[in-house]
């Protein structure tokens, strides 16, 4: 076998491979839209089909015209928004203090910042939940600094990474113009943060607006403050013992479509800042 085959070889094999990898990723999005598009009897009929028969948008109508999952689409976004935006805040002064000043104990912290991201949800939601219900929060605040615990974490040990390979003499430059530390933190440095800011707050939304656990713990007396993945969970049919999976398949879709348009809008930043914190420094 020469080379020229074994190349040919090796690129086919290869495609094969990427191929097998789509199809087994993508396949439980495609079901999905099937089955939001099919009715009722097509659901439950035996062999299934792979395309339906007759495609109906019942079930997005069904959906979008359910008051409940409306509020709990509305308190996914709050919930979401809020910890992106509070997450990015703390985080980028955290990453800003640990990536570029000097003080006693910064290689501790970042060590126990790390060790918080090792801890399970189901290994502090006991506690968690027993302080939140002394204090007499609500559901959506309650949620909101829980999921921080999560995405805190993560968002400063990224941004300090990113932090720390900028040059130091931009940070000198901006002291000689004399430039405060505050001004020369937002006025020089954060700009050129953009694409960790941006691929951190989008995983840190993610992470929020999928979070299941604590927002059926924190939602079980709260019924209206519920986000969509409980919302989703706890669908009923419209008869005794019914479940309907063309509407959840159809939720499922309608609450997947804003992170795909996020990733796809932000593709290049997302790369850009998970590489470029981790080659700098």
């Amino acid at each position: 076998m020469n080379k020229r085959t074994l190349h040919i070889l090796q690129r086919v094999g290869f495609w094969i491979l990427i191929i097998v990898i789509f199809v087994y990723l993508m396949f439980p999005f495609y079901w999905a839209l099937v089955s939001a598009l099919k009715t009722q009897r097509e659901l439950i009929q035996t062999p299934a089909t792979l395309w339906p028969d007759q495609p109906t948008l019942q079930n997005f109508r069904a959906v979008l015209s359910s008051a409940t999952f409306l509020r709990a689409l509305w308190n996914s976004t709050l919930v979401s928004v809020a910890v992106t935006a509070l997450s990015l805040g703390v985080g980028s002064f955290a990453g800003y203090a640990l990536g570029k000043m000097r003080f006693r104990g910064k290689t501790p912290s970042l060590y126990v910042i790390l060790a918080m991201t090792m801890f399970p949800q189901i290994a502090v939601l006991a506690g968690l939940y027993a302080v939140i219900r002394v204090l007499n929060m609500p559901a959506i605040p309650s949620m909101i600094l829980s999921y921080m615990l999560f995405t805190l974490p993560f968002t400063v040990w990224v941004l300090t990474s990113f932090f720390r390979g900028l040059p130091d003499s931009l940070l000198q430059a901006a002291q000689v113009d004399g430039a405060t530390m505050m001004q020369s933190f937002v006025y020089v440095l954060l700009p050129l943060t953009a694409p960790a800011l941006v691929t951190t707050g989008l995983l840190a939304f993610i992470q929020a607006w999928n979070e299941y656990l604590f927002a059926l713990t924190f939602t079980i007396i709260e019924e209206q403050s519920r986000t969509v993945p409980v919302a989703i969970a706890l669908f009923t049919g419209e008869v005794a013992r019914q479940e309907p999976f063309g509407e959840i398949m159809a939720a499922a879709v309608i609450v997947t479509i804003p992170l795909v348009v996020l990733v796809l809008l932000f593709q290049n930043r997302i790369v850009e800042g998970l590489t470029a914190g981790s080659v700098k420094g």
